[in-house]
């Protein structure tokens, strides 16, 4: 769906939740499902991150939240490699969604909002709280779990579990 075909009166509201997704996790899942609830589109944009040294490829991230969100219609997921509120401006996106799990995120967070705030003034971020059985639910976690074959399959969505 492209940004200039729907109206530019706001009526139309799109938002941008990005991250590396390595891999996309039912927490994540559960910030895209409440944010479909709020926005008549959400974007996943997945980051190359490659100074995070990624477990797996751009791609194979890309494809895990193309395939964990291909039943939600409000969803769209691309890939990208620049500033995210650069993507943002060039999608004419003007609020971007992050997740919050626990005071530790919220400093950083915030920081970035001010960030791109301060290089945009029109974005605007809206910090989303996962449920709370999903509110310990990390990357970092379940790339640990793969890395010492401990048991992931509940924190990631069965279509990523089919693709690992």
């Amino acid at each position: 769906m492209e940004n200039n075909t729907q109206p530019n009166d706001g009526s139309y509201k799109k938002a941008i939740y990005s991250g590396t997704f390595d891999p996309i996790t039912n927490g994540h899942m559960d910030i895209i499902r409440r944010a479909s609830f709020i926005f008549d589109e959400v974007v996943i944009a997945v980051a190359k991150s490659e100074a995070k040294n990624p477990m797996f490829s751009h791609e194979q991230r890309v494809e895990f939240a193309k395939q964990a969100t291909k039943d939600l219609s409000k969803v769209k997921v691309i890939g990208f490699d620049t500033l995210l509120v650069e993507l943002a401006t060039e999608m004419k996106i003007n609020t971007i969604i992050r997740g919050l799990r626990a005071v530790s995120d919220f400093e950083y967070e915030l920081q970035m909002g001010y960030a791109n705030s301060s290089i945009n003034k029109n974005i605007e971020t809206l910090y989303l709280m996962p449920t709370l059985k999903n509110a310990f639910v990390s990357s970092t976690i379940v790339r640990e779990l793969i890395r010492f074959n401990g048991s992931f399959f509940h924190l990631v969505p069965k279509e990523v579990l089919e693709c690992i």
